[in-house]
């Protein structure tokens, strides 16, 4: 359908065993009638791209001839081609490269397995854990946290493009524009930890925050090919699609939607068994929207796509008790702030009904919390940063919301 709304989006039919010229022409085709998409990235001096490309290069999956986890080379190399084309900015990749560098002269590290491609296009990559770093408030006063830290480079792009793969996620029920930016967070030495924000109850509301912050202008999904199950070793999928939309939300709205899912629908509703639909958390945060009807939304390709679902990873009854458990332990912090904060100040520490059961300023080689739990199985265990200065301003209303929603 076509009609005037704030957000426009295009799935365009390209196969998956199309040349790079095919690509690049489908491509166009998605994008041009995104004028909210063009308008600032031609006026923009610096251009930061996140594309969902990091891994490292030895255990890189292909599926039809395809990166089967990761957006394909085809697809970077058509993107960039537009933007060169389009526009006269700086183009930064940045992701959070977690390998060392290849080499003591290559700025490159291991994971960034997409060199030749960024050397072609003159793209400058940035390690997104890499200092320096600055501090950001999120417009509105952000759904989980108030702000976050962020490579400089991110905080003075004029325009920022994500470039994602059609995914299914074993947490978040799908993975699309809005997970994508997941990458810009650092990650220690100079950061928090992954799992800090990758973490029950918070990841849904933390890539709604991700994205108020850098408000990605162009919003490209790669369905090429796909795949279902889960983000990383899952079942590659035939899908001959390209998607492009101007605002994250809306283009993973329109995504989700062509892997056969509502995109309004929430936890416990597959795909979304895990957690809650953080694409609904944005809405919610008047951050785009999941209702197809609002959306200038055209597409050349049918629903579904392929079949398209995630894994149940653990029984319902054990997913409740997790995340019942993570929202009181979350209030518990609040409400024993004071006192956590004179004993552990500076460090992490995992509550577990209402017990710090670690403390440490680096919990990132601590291995699976199902073992760290002991025999408490179906309690989780609540990771937090003890800051005195509070400067992220978690939002722990957000643990009494869930709660509720849990009856």
């Amino acid at each position: 359908m076509s009609l005037s709304t704030n957000y426009t989006v295009r799935a365009v039919h390209c196969d998956h065993r199309a040349s790079d010229e095919e690509v690049y022409e489908a491509l166009r085709r998605a994008t041009k009638p995104l004028m909210r998409s063009w308008e600032p990235l031609e006026r923009a001096r610096k251009i930061v791209i996140k594309p969902n490309m990091r891994f490292n290069p030895e255990h890189v999956a292909y599926f039809e001839g395809r990166r089967r986890e990761l957006v394909d080379d085809a697809a970077l190399r058509a993107t960039l081609r537009l933007l060169r084309e389009r526009t006269s900015a700086q183009l930064t990749v940045i992701d959070d490269a977690m390998m060392p560098r290849q080499s003591e002269e290559s700025p490159y590290p291991v994971d960034v397995n997409y060199v030749p491609i960024l050397e072609a296009f003159g793209v400058q990559f940035v390690n997104a854990s890499d200092p320096p770093l600055v501090w950001r408030d999120v417009p509105g006063g952000g759904a989980m946290f108030a702000r976050y830290q962020i490579n400089t480079h991110l905080a003075e792009a004029d325009a920022v493009v994500s470039l994602a793969k059609m995914k299914s996620h074993a947490y978040m029920g799908v993975t699309l524009c809005l997970k994508n930016l997941f990458g810009f967070p650092p990650m220690m030495p100079h950061g928090k930890p992954r799992t800090y924000f990758h973490h029950l109850i918070r990841l849904s509301y933390v890539l709604p925050d991700l994205g108020m912050l850098t408000k990605p202008c162009l919003n490209i999904v790669e369905g090429l090919t796909g795949q279902s199950v889960r983000e990383w070793g899952g079942e590659g999928r035939i899908c001959d699609t390209l998607i492009a939309g101007d605002h994250p939300v809306a283009t993973d709205a329109c995504g989700t939607w062509l892997m056969g899912h509502d995109p309004a629908s929430d936890w416990p509703t597959p795909p979304f068994r895990r957690d809650r639909n953080a694409l609904l958390v944005a809405a919610e945060h008047g951050f785009g929207t999941v209702d197809i009807n609002e959306i200038d939304f055209e597409t050349e390709v049918t629903r579904p796509l392929a079949t398209f679902d995630s894994k149940e990873t653990d029984a319902d009854e054990m997913v409740l008790s997790w995340r019942r458990t993570a929202c009181e332990q979350g209030l518990f912090y609040r409400d024993h702030q004071k006192e956590l904060v004179s004993r552990y100040a500076g460090e992490y520490i995992f509550l577990q009904d209402g017990e710090v059961v670690w403390h440490g300023p680096d919990p990132h080689r601590l291995g699976s919390r199902r073992e760290l739990s002991g025999a408490k199985k179906d309690s989780a265990l609540w990771m937090k940063f003890v800051d005195p200065d509070d400067v992220e301003g978690e939002h722990f209303e957000v643990y009494e919301e869930v709660l509720k929603g849990l009856g």
